[in-house]
């Protein structure tokens, strides 16, 4: 897949400025916040290596099969709240939706999503859907 010029994260920036400074190897993620919106991204451009790298080794699976999946395609995102976890500015937690479609017919994951920091480093842990 091609890289788009404009960033999927819903900020409106270049990717190369935004998401893709992280996604391409350049930089680490600064905020939970922003690794998220660079794993919107990587999904959809289906980088399921940058995925799997962002993931904590602790709840990280093997793959995630997206080349196996149905092609679809992802419609934006929306971070409904992001703030750390309970005086450990080295968790946090962030809401988000992300709106896609497959098939033809349209979909909303909203999940609540768990962060840490470690080396300076942020990693998706997990999330629970709502």
């Amino acid at each position: 897949m091609t890289t788009p010029a404009s960033c999927p994260c819903g900020i409106a920036a270049a990717y190369a400025d935004c998401c893709g400074r992280y996604i391409e190897g350049g930089a680490l993620a600064p905020t939970a916040e922003a690794l998220m919106r660079s794993r919107y991204t990587a999904y959809t451009l289906q980088r399921e290596d940058y995925l799997l790298a962002t993931w904590h080794g602790g709840t990280r699976p093997a793959s995630l099969g997206l080349g196996d999946a149905a092609a679809g395609k992802w419609l934006g995102l929306t971070v409904k709240r992001h703030a750390p976890e309970a005086g450990n500015p080295d968790r946090a937690v962030l809401e988000f939706i992300a709106r896609h479609k497959i098939d033809g017919r349209a979909r909303r994951l909203h999940e609540i999503s768990r962060f840490v920091r470690e080396n300076g480093r942020w990693y998706y842990v997990g999330g629970d859907l709502t």
